[in-house]
């Protein structure tokens, strides 16, 4: 008899050292990689492993999110599969969720609704392919109460990581530290450690005691990974599920094991670089295990004028449907629906959202243009950092960043 699995999407995170693209949407639902949103990676993880019943849990600026899986994500009814988005209930009182572990504690009756034998929790925000049903068969066989998804980083950058301390077998979790400072490498390998990823699956009753309990402390902060498995450490009921074993059918090498935390805005920046080399590290083409999105009824892009130095090209780039580059240059570059690059505009290293506009003789280099925004013609950005900063935002490795909307300055 098949085994029943209920999965929960975390989707309420603000997001706020990814501002200003995080100033009207949640994290979960910033667009990415021209057509989809962050969402849509955990989700086609989920679906294409057969797990068709997901509630997402929400909470701060979420419309846009909801209206994402409310137009994307359509399960067939009749075979009773959903992908349903879950906003704060407040069904203990008038409050939000006070952090991971508290939100699916609120929303325990949607796991006694199901009656699920175990329960996938996985974050909204994270670029990776995975297959979840490998994992779960993995915890499973371990009998384990929790299987935390770790993926093997060097010794060196443990202090920037949740860090899983597992005993000689390699699975058993002794320890889950945040961030050490004194780590010891693995078993196997001396020179690595686990990070943590952030995905969780639980055997159903051990999830809700610990939830249970976890609301009873009046101490803790109510969160996945920093009270919920370590509980679960102590008692010596948490194993690793080591990702380097997780086999996807059509992974290149050179894509195989990529995970990418795209928490601020250089490491989302550096994502997209990911995707647009000729072999890329992060290969959406990869069609034996597609992202699944939906991104309007856009025509086909469109290149015109080829006569001297008035010619559309775009080069190491993706370009979704609906743009128009009108006698202007992309370069390493991703451009989102319905976005227009007139003529002479040179954009080199640039990451553009669905419906902007780019003036004659513009220049963009090294920028995240969200929704929207209207560059002017001979505007500069990109070129003149000290200047940018005064205007925009520019980050820690000199990317600008102009938020939905904003108005272009020359």
């Amino acid at each position: 008899m098949a085994v029943k699995v209920l999965a929960i999407v975390l989707a309420g995170g603000e997001g706020k050292r990814l501002m200003p693209l995080t100033a009207d949407r949640a994290k979960p639902g910033v667009p990415f990689g021209g057509i989809y949103r962050m969402i849509d990676f955990v989700l086609s993880n989920l679906a294409n492993a057969g797990y068709l019943k997901i509630v997402v849990l929400t909470q701060y600026k979420s419309h846009s999110l909801d209206r994402h899986i409310s137009k994307t994500w359509r399960m067939s009814t009749l075979l009773g599969n959903y992908v349903t988005p879950v906003p704060a209930q407040q069904r203990l009182g008038p409050r939000w969720f006070a952090g991971s572990a508290d939100a699916i504690y609120q929303s325990l009756n949607l796991i006694n609704d199901e009656s699920p034998d175990y329960v996938i929790v996985f974050g909204a925000d994270h670029i990776y392919r995975m297959d979840p049903k490998q994992m779960v068969n993995d915890h499973i066989a371990s009998g384990a109460a929790v299987t935390v998804a770790g993926i093997r980083q060097p010794l060196s950058l443990a202090d920037q990581f949740g860090v899983i301390d597992v005993g000689a077998d390699g699975k058993k979790i002794r320890a889950f530290r945040e961030k050490p400072k004194d780590a010891v490498g693995l078993p196997d390998s001396p020179d690595e450690v686990y990070a943590s990823m952030g995905n969780y699956v639980f055997t159903t009753r051990a999830l809700c005691e610990a939830v249970t309990a976890d609301a009873q402390n009046p101490d803790s902060k109510h969160d996945m990974g920093g009270n919920i498995i370590p509980m679960l450490v102590e008692k010596g009921e948490a194993n690793v599920y080591d990702f380097r074993d997780n086999e996807l059918p059509g992974a290149t090498d050179r894509d195989r094991g990529y995970w990418r935390d795209v928490g601020t805005l250089d490491s989302f920046y550096e994502a997209h670089m990911d995707l647009i080399a000729t072999l890329p590290i992060f290969n959406l083409y990869n069609h034996d295990w597609p992202i699944f999105t939906n991104y309007g009824s856009w025509p086909p892009a469109k290149f015109v004028h080829g006569y001297d130095d008035r010619q559309g090209r775009a080069i190491d780039s993706m370009i979704s449907p609906g743009v128009v580059v009108s006698g202007a240059l992309v370069e390493r570059s991703v451009i989102s629906p319905n976005v227009r690059v007139n003529s002479w505009a040179h954009v080199d290293g640039a990451v553009i959202m669905e419906g902007v506009s780019v003036g004659r003789r513009a220049v963009i280099r090294n920028a995240i243009i969200d929704k929207n925004v209207v560059i002017p013609e001979g505007a500069q950005i990109g070129v003149d950092l000290d200047r940018d900063r005064k205007l925009y935002t520019v980050s820690d490795n000199g990317v600008v960043v102009i938020g939905k909307g904003q108005r272009v300055e020359l």
